[in-house]
């Protein structure tokens, strides 16, 4: 891809998706079956990437002078097409400020400016046999600090698209993401994170310190 060509970024709007991992629902388990829940969730839970979150492949992300460290939730986005179904791929860096909530993650954590990178670039559905083939592997410097296995996603990708569809509609242009395994790397100011997987481009992106008010 030429330096001229645009970057992929959202026409609509982006979900992010909650305990779709079996490792991280596991681990998790114990406190589902505490107040207020009580028992584990029955439906997908969701939660919104706001449209000031997003970052292009390449741009550097600001992170809080009052955040030390931020977690790198690498995963892949199903890009919704016309009729409903899955238009394209697209991977995507869900950062957040470490929390300890899991059910309903507060906004101040989860949409910070700039947390979203996105891209580079659309991998078209029509190239994808099965999503559940999917590996993506997160480098902070250079070096390896996550694989992540997509065949251990507790709904698969057309099983999560599916149930969210039974409660809600997705528009032609909005993003859903599978969800991010457990053993999520933190990265701070300095650091260059990448995110790849075969058959897709390479999403970069740069954390840098907060500017002064």
């Amino acid at each position: 891809m030429s330096s001229s060509t645009p970057h992929y970024l959202p026409t609509g709007t982006v979900y992010g998706t909650l305990l779709n991992f079996r490792a991280e629902f596991n681990a998790l388990a114990p406190q589902m079956a505490e107040l207020p829940y009580k028992a584990p969730p029955k439906a997908p839970v969701l939660y919104v990437k706001t449209a000031n979150t997003w970052s292009p492949h390449g741009s550097a992300i600001a992170v809080p002078s009052s955040v030390p460290d931020v977690e790198i939730g690498a995963s892949i986005g199903m890009v919704i097409g016309a009729e409903g179904d899955v238009e394209g791929f697209v991977l995507m860096n869900d950062l957040s400020i470490p929390h300890a909530s899991f059910f309903r993650p507060p906004v101040k954590f989860k949409c910070v400016d700039g947390f979203l990178g996105i891209g580079p670039v659309l991998r078209d559905a029509q190239e994808v046999a099965d999503p559940a083939g999917f590996r993506v592997e997160v480098r902070i410097n250079g070096t390896l600090k996550q694989s992540i296995d997509f065949s251990q996603l507790v709904r698969p990708a057309q099983q999560l698209l599916a149930d969210v569809g039974d409660f809600m509609t997705l528009a032609h242009g909005d993003v859903l993401m599978l969800g991010c395994d457990a053993g999520r790397p933190l990265g701070r100011a300095g650091d260059r994170i990448e995110i790849s997987a075969p058959g897709f481009e390479t999403l970069a992106n740069t954390l840098v310190q907060e500017a002064a008010a």
